[in-house]
């Protein structure tokens, strides 16, 4: 078969390569995303009992992010493909075109297969049976999506298969839709930076809390205000509020009780604690009774104080004790 001189079949295999990786990547992306929705409106304890909410909304935002720039990448490549083909109807028989089809199928089967054995492994090792349906579905959508375009490519004969474009349409609709309601769900960009902001202000009053027990142990005595923490020596200089720069609030209770405050502009990922002046988000509500999990730094919005009591058990005093050794943060 001769090729004339306006068919680049060096163009061609670059086109069809980047078809398989942008289609194995976007195919990838989507069941990711899918299966955090899931994962964040179906917790399960057992199967995650170390992932929080926040963990599967950082998941799902590297998916959007890649979905966002890769799908429409394969959408113009099977655009600007099929519109070559119907151009030049002989490459319809290329060789090299159906090597590369075929291995875009070997490649998507690959990768569904493991994703399969993945979520049977979970299955059998207790995952709950909703969950399991449900990214089963979703993974048979992608391969059945998959299948259906590429054997369709490989069998394509002209007006016979028009119906192919309505489906690829359905598929890019579904697509979109999975990416809107991602961002709905992961949080827009300016409610992402608060919560790190806020994610920041415990850290800081993490950080602060372990240098007043450190101090109350090498003084036997609290600190007044939070100025004396401050070691040139070490290099430690007590955190200021990310978004004010002022610093946080501090209250001596007793001789072994504190407080430390923080005005907070969201409410933390996993839901808030009983004592704390806010409703808890939604998932902490699906869990079973006293099954909900527990965090000493969930907090409301607005103005949140997180009360500490030293128990000199745990945390002896050092003073007067020789080889003392500070305490690692």
């Amino acid at each position: 078969m001769t090729i004339s001189s306006g068919h680049n079949t060096p163009r061609d295999v670059f086109l069809y390569l980047l078809s398989i990786i942008t289609l194995v990547v976007s195919a990838v992306s989507f069941g990711i995303v899918v299966f955090q929705y899931i994962n964040v409106y179906i917790p399960d304890i057992i199967s995650d009992p170390y992932s929080t909410q926040s963990s599967y909304l950082s998941t799902m935002r590297y998916a959007l992010a890649t979905l966002v720039i890769v799908f429409p990448v394969l959408i113009w490549v099977s655009w600007f493909l099929r519109k070559d083909i119907n151009k030049f109807p002989v490459k319809r028989e290329l060789k090299i075109r159906r090597w590369l089809l075929y291995l875009t199928l070997f490649a998507s089967t690959l990768v569904i297969i493991g994703d399969l054995v993945a979520l049977l492994r979970s299955f059998l090792e207790g995952e709950l049976s909703q969950r399991f349906v449900l990214k089963i579905l979703a993974i048979l959508f992608v391969a059945g999506s998959v299948f259906v375009h590429y054997l369709s490519e490989l069998k394509d004969r002209g007006k016979e298969y028009r119906w192919i474009r309505v489906f690829d349409w359905t598929i890019v609709v579904v697509v979109l839709v999975a990416i809107v309601a991602g961002f709905f769900v992961a949080g827009s960009p300016t409610n992402q930076r608060l919560v790190r902001m806020d994610e920041r202000r415990v850290s800081d009053l993490q950080t602060i809390q372990w240098q007043i027990i450190n101090y109350w142990q090498r003084k036997e005595s609290l600190p007044s205000i939070l100025d004396e923490l401050d070691d040139p020596i070490s290099g430690f200089v007590v955190p200021r509020d990310p978004g004010t720069g002022e610093f946080y609030e501090y209250n001596v209770l007793s001789d072994l009780s504190f407080d430390l405050c923080a005005v907070f502009s969201t409410v933390s990922m996993e839901g808030v604690s009983s004592d704390t002046p806010s409703k808890p988000l939604p998932v902490l509500a699906r869990y079973p009774a006293g099954m909900e999990p527990y965090n000493a730094w969930w907090h409301g919005q607005g103005r949140v104080c997180f009360e500490r009591t030293i128990d000199p058990e745990l945390y002896p005093s050092l003073k007067g004790a020789t080889n003392i050794k500070p305490i690692p943060l």
